[in-house]
């Protein structure tokens, strides 16, 4: 107890019946921990640190009854592991990390009496995983000798369970679970949905899964230049799906889209396009997928002719300037790979800067188009990150959706060396003066011209308003383990 044991000791005598090794450092069960006491029956190694179990670990423990691993860090269990352990009747794994259970998981525990696998992160389960239990079926071939039948315990309170059609089969079996087989807690509670958390198992009733089926009211969309447009598309799904809109083979960044459920399982996803430029012409797709599969619906937009204008190609203004707003812009830090700009307004009378939208438009300085940054009210400062190094790149500030004019830019070249940029890291205080029209329409952080990586969120609405960083070429994603894939 409380030892510094790192590993289990090799000496162990090969007729000790019962090994406790509590509180200890133990991080690991390697392949034969044990095969030298094979007449082990009692393995105690409850509130280690143990994280790795071997698929051999167990083997030649025959005549193993009880195994005890409470409060550790393991986060699977090979299962399979049990084939060396036919004998075992208790096995406790509360208060670890398991967060799948296989549906052969209790295939090997044919004489188990005792099953503990609450307080772990399990969120879904299929019922198959119980059905395959040689207790349940042998409880279900007996019939009305149930009562000749020795109890099995089971234990699944406190986990995250996530209460939508992929626990169904599962809440059914907890709702028809009776002896030999007791739960210790019969009251099993969801976690999610939202509007599920908390309810108790007994409470919910979850319908079938479904494939996601997109749809739009209208698929051909025309609005004047100028005009702010919202592109609605209805999801049907369960369990609910991500959804996401792409335009031009580019992901448009959550922060213009808004998605909320309508039912539990219809979902209602909107971009908005303020200020629309026939350069936002094109097929909007919006896209849900869950685990069944995915569907997408396409919509097309057509915008009328732009307003006549000698400025730059795409940088023309959408509406007559109005005076009143003065805006101050200042690069508040630099680095190797980008900066974070800070702007403040002073507002003339009949200006009101905490209802102004402001345009960031971001390239590199001999390009003849830059990407736009739809920037909503009370917002004041943004990062433009993953910039090339050397390179030289022009950001510039306009009110709302009008045409940079001249001192309203700011040239910046990127820096080629860590430690040389972090020593130059000041604060560059730029004014300008830009007229500006106070706005109350709602608008967006980044339209078309914005990265691939910004997937939108279930839930919609604003989300940061960094961009997200992009992945380095050729690496990989560390794999997503799903629950879902055991439906």
């Amino acid at each position: 107890m409380s030892a510094l044991l790192r590993q289990i000791p090799a000496n162990i005598p090969e007729d000790i019946r019962k090994i406790r090794i509590e509180n200890s450092h133990l991080t690991e069960l390697p392949r034969g921990s044990f095969e030298n006491v094979s007449a082990l029956e009692y393995l105690w190694l409850n509130f280690n640190n143990i994280t790795v179990m071997h698929i051999k670990s167990l083997e030649y423990l025959l005549a193993l009854k009880e195994l005890r691993l409470q409060g550790n860090k393991l986060s699977s269990v090979p299962w399979t592991a049990f084939q060396d352990t036919p004998a075992l009747k208790i096995l406790d794994l509360k208060h670890n990390r398991l967060d799948v259970l296989p549906e052969h998981a209790l295939r090997y525990l044919p004489n188990l009496t005792y099953l503990d696998l609450s307080s772990n992160q399990l969120t879904v389960i299929s019922r198959d995983v119980f059905y395959n239990w040689p207790v349940y079926q042998r409880s279900q071939r007996a019939e009305g000798q149930i009562e000749a039948m020795s109890n099995a315990v089971l234990a699944l309170h406190d986990n995250p369970w996530i209460c939508d059609c992929r626990l169904r089969g599962f809440v059914q079996f907890i709702k028809s679970v009776g002896p030999p087989i007791i739960l210790m807690n019969s009251y099993l509670t969801c976690s999610s949905p939202k509007f599920r958390a908390g309810k108790f198992f007994h409470e919910v009733e979850l319908n079938s899964c479904m494939k996601p089926l997109t749809s739009a009211l209208d698929t051909n969309v025309t609005v004047p230049v100028g005009l702010n447009v919202t592109l609605t598309c209805f999801v049907q799904a369960s369990p609910s799906p991500a959804v996401w809109w792409t335009y031009a083979l580019k992901l448009l960044r959550a922060f213009n889209v808004s998605t909320e459920h309508i039912s539990e399982e219809t979902i209602r996803s909107e971009l908005l396009i303020p200020a629309a430029r026939p350069a936002d012409s094109g097929n909007y797709t919006c896209t849900a997928a869950n685990f069944l599969g995915n569907t997408s619906v396409a919509i097309t937009l057509h915008v009328g002719a732009p307003w006549v204008s000698t400025s730059s190609p795409g940088w023309a203004p959408i509406a007559p300037a109005e005076p009143g707003t003065h805006v101050e812009v200042r690069i508040a830090k630099q680095t190797v790979y980008g900066i974070t700009l800070e702007w403040f307004a002073v507002a003339a009378a009949a200006a009101e800067p905490g209802e102004t939208w402001y345009t960031l438009l971001v390239g590199r300085y001999d390009a003849a188009q830059k990407d736009a940054i739809y920037i909503g009210p009370g917002v004041n400062t943004y990062s433009v990150t993953d910039l090339l190094p050397a390179t030289k790149y022009e950001v510039c500030v306009a009110v709302r959706n009008q045409a940079p004019r001249k001192g309203q830019c700011v040239v910046f070249v990127t820096g080629s060396d860590v430690s040389q940029m972090e020593q130059r890291e000041k604060l560059i205080h730029i004014v300008v003066i830009a007229q500006a029209a106070g706005s109350k329409e709602s608008t967006l952080d980044s339209l078309p011209a914005g990265s691939e990586d910004g997937l939108c969120q279930p839930e919609g609405g604003r989300g940061a308003r960094r961009p997200p960083a992009r992945e380095e070429p050729g690496k990989t994603r560390p794999p997503h383990r799903n629950s879902a894939d055991l439906y």
